[in-house]
């Protein structure tokens, strides 16, 4: 927005902002999570200085954007925030655990504000609290780190001026001044000329008029106006650099033609009557925070100076892409790739030595479209540390509800997951967290009497295991307890005899409404935590693990797919249907005979494995397929696991192992039972992929 101007744009009647908004919404919401994980960072004994100014440069940002698009609240609430971190960066201050927390909740009450103007939010959350606090802080007053109206209240009263946000309702105590704007020398006077369009697109600015000037490259005007010095200047760096100004007041002519003014006021934001504190509230000088209070270009600018290699490089290899269009393309990429294997199985026919230029050219064409197709699958590969960025916040917040001391640990964040994915495991890996943080970590006291340090640890880690994602969740706190598990799920009515192995008793706590909390809090006891994280997962395709020591802490083990639109499938044969098993399921396979198969009641079936015996299941009977005399059966068992159980599924040939396309059977047909979704085969012919966790579960029951 900025930038154009700068080439000469100016704002229009005719230019309509909206199209801007969701560009805004974005770039402020990499702001927050930017100045949120630097907050978390920031050590307020040992501050560093390009810490605090990047956290600044963060919040100027968004106000500048915010009071560009006409978000008053937004910029009201940001500006109080740069004020506090301006006077902290300048050494006014220093940083304390109360200003950090303001701060955090500032962040999150923004949040809510940009998700009401973009409507996803009922109501604009009130701030007045907020603000004071905040206020106070920047006023070294003392505040608490929680919110308390009992306290909040007397530093409004004691402020010396009303509080900041019924300046909204007060726009008449500002005089109209009369000001003489001198710009220049230029390079190209067609950006002065813009000011001049400001006065007449922007209404309540005042009025403006060009005065006689002698030289080509400079402009001259007279201004009536209610703005402050600093709106000014704001708005002015849209069209010529800071430098390039000087205000004259016409009531003071003996005052030094510099830009002092800016210096003796509060930045009141971009329009007239914009929210904010009085300037006389302002105790210390603000030299330092007019060249500053630029408009967002001037804060690119201020950040390409401070590092002048990354944001350039940033800026020039990133592209901003809807979702909608990586969809898409994979889709597209998935018709090559299916496209493709017809070729290649209609190649086999020919004949090699009459047709070596045709099949030297599919042979590329396969290689070609399985670089294609990874190259394409990677554009929706982002890192876990999307993912992970969001739980130090939440764990720092928990913690202090529960007065425990936690530290979190981020392992293997460059892991990269499908994007799909990565927004479906945040849920369930929160449930995680906050049960090792309420129900594994101990209390600090607690953690000395047994000699441990009394900073408890949750480690969250993310590594690749072959085609899968391993997630894994670790304390250091009690662990779980044997019998404590048996007795909750006998009171239950749980079926728990002592024969139970450890793993078998670990995996009590998935079970619906089960909990060993004590009393019901508004962090955990409802039992409604663990089950969801398994039926989430489940969901997924992938699989929870639990380890745990008594007294030494617990291990919970997610493995994933790396995605939801690709996977390998073994491709398996009954009668004339293909059918297809997740390759990740499939643990091994061999030839039977019809007398190794033993007959239960009620007509179950069983087949003995290495003196296991695991159920069998006849895809055969499942489906319903039809048997026709020139398919005569020859018994193959492919031995899959789910759940930490396994069954040997009852097939006539294994056709192989290949990469399948993996196609929605319910947004295209309906949800059949036992079957997770269906692919195109190199033939054109549809083959079901089967969910192995239900016919597992199937032949459980």
């Amino acid at each position: 927005m900025g930038e154009m101007m700068n080439e000469g744009q100016s704002l229009s009647n005719d230019i309509d902002l909206t199209q801007f908004y969701q560009i805004f919404f974005e770039e402020a919401g990499e702001n927050l999570d930017t100045m949120e994980q630097m907050l978390l960072a920031l050590d307020v004994e040992k501050a560093d200085d390009e810490e605090l100014n990047a956290i600044f440069r963060c919040a100027h940002s968004i106000k500048g954007g915010a009071a560009t698009f006409g978000f008053a609240d937004v910029a009201e609430l940001t500006h109080q925030m740069e004020s506090l971190l301006d006077k902290l960066r300048r050494h006014e201050l220093n940083p304390t655990a109360a200003m950090v927390d303001v701060l955090l909740e500032s962040s999150d009450a923004l949040r809510l504000q940009l998700a009401h103007h973009q409507g996803r939010g009922n109501d604009t959350p009130a701030t007045s609290e907020l603000v004071a606090r905040i206020y106070a802080l920047a006023n070294g007053e003392e505040v608490q780190a929680a919110p308390a109206p009992v306290v909040v209240a007397p530093v409004v009263v004691q402020a010396p001026a009303p509080a900041p946000a019924r300046v909204i309702n007060k726009p008449v105590v500002k005089a109209t001044r009369e000001l003489e704007i001198h710009i220049g020398p230029l390079d190209n006077v067609a950006q002065a000329d813009g000011v001049a369009e400001l006065f007449r697109d922007i209404p309540g600015l005042g009025t403006i008029e060009a005065l006689p000037c002698d030289q080509a490259n400079k402009r001259v005007y007279r201004i009536a106006t209610t703005s402050s010095d600093a709106d000014l200047m704001d708005l002015f760096t849209f069209h010529v650099s800071k430098e390039e100004i000087r205000i004259n007041d016409l009531a003071a002519p003996d005052e030094d033609t510099q830009p002092t003014a800016v210096a003796n006021g509060q930045d009141f934001g971009f329009f007239d009557g914009a929210p904010g504190v009085p300037a006389h509230a302002e105790t210390a000088p603000m030299a330092v925070a007019a060249p500053d209070s630029t408009s967002k270009p001037a804060a690119k600018a201020e950040a390409r100076a401070a590092s002048p290699a990354a944001p350039a490089a940033m800026e020039s290899s990133t592209l901003r892409v809807s979702v909608s269009k990586v969809d898409q393309l994979i889709n597209l990429v998935g018709e090559l790739v299916i496209t493709q294997a017809m070729l290649a199985q209609k190649s086999r026919e020919l004949d090699d030595g009459a047709n070596q230029p045709l099949l030297a050219g599919l042979a590329d064409l396969d290689r070609n479209t399985r670089d294609l197709q990874e190259a394409v699958m990677s554009i929706r590969m982002i890192p876990m540390s999307v993912v992970f960025n969001r739980f130090p916040r939440m764990l720092r917040d928990l913690a202090s509800k529960l007065g425990k001391k936690v530290e979190l640990v981020t392992q293997g964040e460059s892991t990269e997951l499908d994007k799909g994915l990565v927004e479906k495991i945040t849920d369930p890996l929160t449930h995680l967290i906050r049960n090792s943080c309420d129900h594994g970590i101990e209390m600090p006291d607690e953690r000395r009497a047994k000699g441990k340090n009394e900073h408890g640890t949750i480690t969250l880690s993310a590594t690749h295991e072959g085609g899968s994602i391993l997630i894994e969740v670790r304390d250091d706190g009690k662990g779980l307890s044997r019998e404590k598990l048996l007795t909750k799920a006998r009171e239950k009515g749980i079926d728990a005899p002592d024969t139970m192995t450890d793993t078998e008793v670990w995996s009590l706590i998935f079970a619906p409404g089960f909990s060993t909390a004590e009393e019901v809090t508004d962090v955990s006891g409802r039992g409604v935590g663990m089950d969801v994280v398994k039926k989430n997962i489940t969901a997924l395709n992938g699989t929870v693990e639990i380890d745990s020591a008594e007294g030494y802490g617990m291990r919970v083990s997610v493995r994933l797919p790396l995605t939801l639109a690709i996977m390998d499938g073994m491709s398996v044969r009954v009668s004339d249907e293909v059918y297809i098993l997740p390759l990740s399921s499939v643990i091994e396979s061999f030839q039977i005979k019809p007398n190794d198969i033993n007959t239960l009641a009620q007509g179950a079936q069983v087949v003995k494995v290495r003196d296991e015996y695991m159920p069998v299941i006849e895809l055969e009977k499942v489906f319903q397929v039809p048997r026709f005399e020139h398919s005569g059966a020859s018994p193959i068992m492919v031995v899959v696991e789910a759940d930490g159980s396994r069954s040997a599924l009852m097939v006539d040939e294994l056709l192989g192992q290949q990469q399948v396309v993996i196609k929605n059977l319910e947004s295209n047909y309906r949800r059949v039972p036992n079957v997770s979704g269906a692919t195109i085969l190199g033939d054109g012919k549809v083959a079901l992929i089967l969910d192995t966790s239900s016919l597992v579960r199937r032949s459980r029951h």
